[in-house]
């Protein structure tokens, strides 16, 4: 029987970034437009502000305490968005450009708009 060797976790380039505006386009909320609170790319997910939340019941920690149900947004895969234009409300795909300083910057494919300062 062979051994299996440990292997790293792989880390994914994304598209998209924390602080993006991005739109659903797959699954139950698909349409939502919001923004990326996090991005974790050893999963290639993102958690978007308003997006696949799920309420969770927490017990209470200490006595007398009383249990509460939270709100929380979960991840999603970031194959499940696209990025939002807010000035054309359209989504689109992402290109890689230089600007005049040389400086590599993304830019939406429709709009021509630059994401990156």
């Amino acid at each position: 029987m062979a051994v299996k060797k440990k292997t790293k976790p792989q880390f994914h380039k994304m598209h998209v970034k924390t602080g993006d505006t991005v739109q659903v386009v797959s699954g139950k909320d698909k349409g939502k437009v919001g923004e990326i609170v996090r991005a974790i790319p050893k999963d290639s997910k993102v958690i978007v502000k308003g997006v696949n939340v799920k309420t969770k019941h927490v017990k209470p920690q200490q006595e007398g305490e009383s249990g509460k149900i939270v709100t929380q947004e979960f991840p999603i895969h970031s194959s499940n968005v696209m990025l939002y234009s807010t000035k054309e409300n359209v989504v689109s795909r992402v290109c890689y450009t230089f600007t005049q300083e040389g400086k590599k910057v993304r830019m939406l494919k429709k709009t021509g708009e630059i994401l990156d300062k």
